[in-house]
């Protein structure tokens, strides 16, 4: 958002708590001014225009051809951004000299710069092709030239021997007939043509077996594999080739064979017998090669120059382009004037910058030389304006969790203020370790200490995810410290960071029995746990009874906040029914019984005292007139349990009922004798419309009513069980954490240490580092950062939080992304 720009003296103070006083204003913008207008808007980033002509397709409105220009140049400048990704060529980010560009100087510009290279692109894709043909037929000629000399010293070795039998004395073997047979053969002798070429390595069996079987096996093939990959001219990709010859006789075999090579794509090229034009075409070809390889290079380095002029004002041009298309967008969203002199803009503004909007106003005036000015003036309605909160790049974080769920209802408590202290808070509850904690912050300030760097960069999703959150990271790690101190654990292992531990031993054997074992010989430890706890037989019961009532001394408190937010929201839109009827009987309820089983594990714990806070919980419900026994906390206990029953039997009646009648009553009040007060003089009827979608009707279902009441207060009573219950989460996790760090430590790395084998250590040491990252830094992690996150979004914010707002968002070239269309 426009908000993250918060700074520059140009705001008043930033105030999270509730969003920013919003208005709806509306503009007349001369036609003369309105292109200056909307593009100062658009640096200012203040307004968010309402879509005047919702009504109408794209093409029917008044700048659709300036849209579709631009459109078109955005096209071009994508095809440029392709061809420089191709040729390896980066823009420049910040060119050096900035200067006034003609938007239809542009357009004609960026037209010819687009045929040029369309037409480099093309003439280079023709020469590559021929440069790719002229290597095949080399390699043809090579190949196949070897396959006719062969043969040919083949043939004459024959004839020669054939000829030396004939010289010689007629053997019994000779056949009588052979001098006959031997002058018949030159008058049968048949002329054989051939077919020489390329085919893919990978179909050449294929290719071979089917021209066999195509012509019945009156072929002969030969095929030799070229040892290099080459460019397919087809393609353009490289392939492994096998040069073949087919012999063949008849035009019908050579139709046949023909088909079946552009069946298999195999490139035929000509060939001679001649041994001597065999020479001759090598070396024209090679000839031939040597220019086109020459030609190609200088139409290469040809268009590398034009791309990389083009990479030179890329950004200027591509920004410039961006910001005339979203301000003829905008354009299109205003409604022109029955004169068709003016444009009439509404939008929503934050109040603070009304000034700040005048001003830009005079100035678009001003420098389009318009006679008239934009006439600026505030609507009263009684739409819900949108939610904007001035955040900065610590908050915009937390925020973001809070949008998450849902975005504020205008100007309603905004929980991201608490959230950045309770949200990190809790997820260290689960996480306390102060060994984790440093080895979470170490890994969060590489990515403070390099944010300018990184904030350039295209990061992949899940660093990116990281680096966005890499504030709240660093507020879970001090806090993870900071509870992983009063745990007293580092990596498991408890230290005496603050003092010498408060017990000591009696005897050697001490060390196996339980604290009845210890006597204490020092004061008592000053802060957080005694590190005598941990590794003795007691341990375990001691923790899990802290980390438990801990959990839900945490849970109350905050779900009292929760509460508390609801009664500011009350009172700041004049809501006493929901401070009567919903805030005072839920604080009732919620602490005649959690708030009351918190008072007594403090008392517990100020005292010492045994008592089984689960059997006084339980039995103030089923025998409240019992006596308590050696249960009591303090004097006239049951008393007090009576009384604190009662209340929460009387609030759920006090939740339910009234505020429906009431609710009643006030409507027929309000429209008795059809007198109908103005809708925004009444905070309740605001409130009423939005809770339940009436949206400006007037009938008021009294049944709708009651049933809404009936299930918001089921859904309090049994959620301040279920809530209560979910906080426990606090402890489970914090346990499974601590359990899971002392495995490690004590099965892989004492272990380890143990065997007295340097291999063996280093081998430990490697598997305890790989477990604590993976398991406890990045699982452990995860896992309590979303149970914060439902503590946060379920346990706190169903008690105050409607989260059913619409964010802000502002005209703002800031905002205008590189891929929006």
């Amino acid at each position: 958002m426009a908000g993250a720009r918060a700074g520059g003296g140009c705001c008043p103070p930033m105030d999270l708590f509730r969003s920013e006083a919003m208005q709806l204003v509306q503009l007349i913008i001369p036609i003369e001014s309105a292109h200056h207008t909307v593009s100062y808007l658009g640096d200012l980033g203040l307004i968010q225009f309402k879509d005047l002509n919702a009504d109408k397709s794209p093409f029917q409105r008044t700048y659709a051809a300036q849209i579709k220009k631009f459109g078109e140049m955005a096209r071009k400048l994508r095809f440029f951004k392709e061809q420089m990704v191709k040729a390896g060529i980066t823009p420049l980010t910040k060119p050096g000299a900035q200067t006034e560009i003609d938007v239809d100087d542009l357009e004609v510009k960026l037209g010819e710069l687009e045929a040029e290279l369309v037409e480099m692109n093309a003439n280079n894709e023709k020469l590559q092709r021929s440069y790719n043909e002229l290597v095949e037929y080399k390699l043809v000629l090579n190949k196949a030239g070897a396959f006719f000399s062969s043969a040919l010293r083949n043939a004459t070795a024959l004839q020669k021997e054939l000829e030396s039998q004939q010289a010689g004395e007629e053997s019994l073997d000779t056949p009588l007939l052979q001098d006959k047979e031997m002058l018949n053969e030159s008058s049968k002798q048949v002329k054989l043509g051939f077919i020489t070429g390329l085919v893919p390595k990978e179909k050449s069996m294929p290719f071979e077996r089917i021209i066999f079987r195509a012509t019945r096996g009156n072929v002969y093939t030969r095929q030799a594999a070229v040892e290099e990959p080459v460019v397919d001219p087809v393609s353009g990709e490289k392939v492994e080739k096998n040069v073949f010859v087919v012999f063949y006789s008849g035009d019908k075999a050579k139709t046949k064979i023909l088909k079946i090579c552009e069946a298999f794509g195999a490139n035929r090229y000509p060939f001679t017998e001649d041994f001597g034009k065999q020479i001759q075409m090598i070396s024209e070809v090679s000839g031939r090669i040597s220019e086109m390889k020459a030609a190609i290079d200088a139409g290469l380095f040809h268009r590398s120059n034009l791309l990389q002029t083009i990479g030179d004002q890329f950004v200027q041009w591509n920004t410039l382009v961006r910001k005339e298309k979203s301000i003829y967008h905008t354009l299109n969203m205003l409604s022109l004037d029955v004169t068709k002199k003016c444009l009439v803009a509404e939008g929503w503004s934050p109040v603070f910058g009304t000034k700040q909007i005048q001003d830009a106003l005079q100035r678009a005036a001003f420098d389009s030389n318009s006679q008239v000015g934009t006439i600026f003036q505030v609507l009263h309605t009684t739409e819900l304006p949108p939610t904007y909160f001035r955040t900065n790049k610590f908050t915009s974080a937390f925020q973001d969790i809070v949008d998450a769920y849902g975005v504020a209802r205008y100007q309603e408590a905004n929980p991201g203020v608490y959230t950045i202290v309770t949200f990190p808070f809790l997820f260290a509850v689960m996480f306390g370790d102060w060994g984790h904690g440093i080895c979470m912050l170490l890994a969060t300030l590489v990515f403070i200490i390099r944010e300018k760097k990184l904030s350039g960069q295209k990061l992949g999703d899940i660093t990116e995810m990281t680096f966005g959150g890499r504030y709240v990271i660093l507020m879970m790690a001090l806090f993870s410290i900071y509870t992983g101190l009063i745990y007293n654990e580092f990596f498991s292992v408890p230290f005496e960071l603050f003092a010498p531990s408060a017990y000591a031993c009696r005897d050697l054997s001490c060390r196996d029995a339980t604290t009845e074992g210890l006597i204490k010989v020092r004061p008592t430890y000053p802060f957080g746990v005694d590190p005598v706890w941990h590794g003795s037989r007691s341990e375990l019961p001691f923790l899990n009874s802290l980390k438990m009532k801990m959990s839900i001394l945490l849970g109350v408190a905050q779900m009292n906040l929760g509460i508390i937010l609801s009664y500011f929201n009350a009172t700041y839109f004049k809501n006493s029914l929901n401070i009567w009827f919903q805030f005072i009987p839920q604080m009732i309820f919620l602490n005649s019984l959690f708030g009351y089983l918190s008072l007594l594990i403090i008392v517990k714990w100020s005292t010492g005292s045994q008592a089984d806070l689960y059997h006084v919980m339980i039995y103030m419900f089923l025998s409240p007139t019992d006596e308590l026994g050696e249960n009591q906390l303090f004097p006239r206990q049951k008393n007090v349990q009576l009384v604190l029953l009662l209340l929460a039997l009387v609030s759920v009646p006090w939740m339910l009922l009234p505020k429906p009648f009431l609710l009643k009553k006030q409507h027929e009040a309000r429209h008795q004798g059809e007198s109908y007060t103005p809708l925004q003089s009444t905070e309740e009827s605001l409130q009423l419309e939005t809770n339940h979608d009436s949206h400006g009707h007037e009938e008021f279902e009294f049944s709708e009513v009651f049933v809404h009441q009936m299930i918001h207060t089921i859904e309090f009573v049994l959620g301040a069980v279920s809530n209560t219950a979910s906080y426990l989460r606090l402890w489970a996790l914090s346990l499974a954490h601590s359990e899971l760090s002392s495995v490690f430590y004590e099965k892989v790395l004492l272990l380890a240490w143990g065997y007295h084998n340097i291999f063996i250590l280093v081998i430990g040491a490697i598997v305890f580092i790989f477990a604590t990252v993976g398991v406890l830094l990045v699982m452990e992690t995860l896992s309590a950062f979303l149970h914060a996150l439902r503590l946060h979004w379920v346990e706190f914010q169903n008690k105050f939080y409607e989260g059913d707002g619409y964010k802000f968002y502002p005209f703002s070239f800031a905002l205008v992304n590189d891929e929006d269309e």
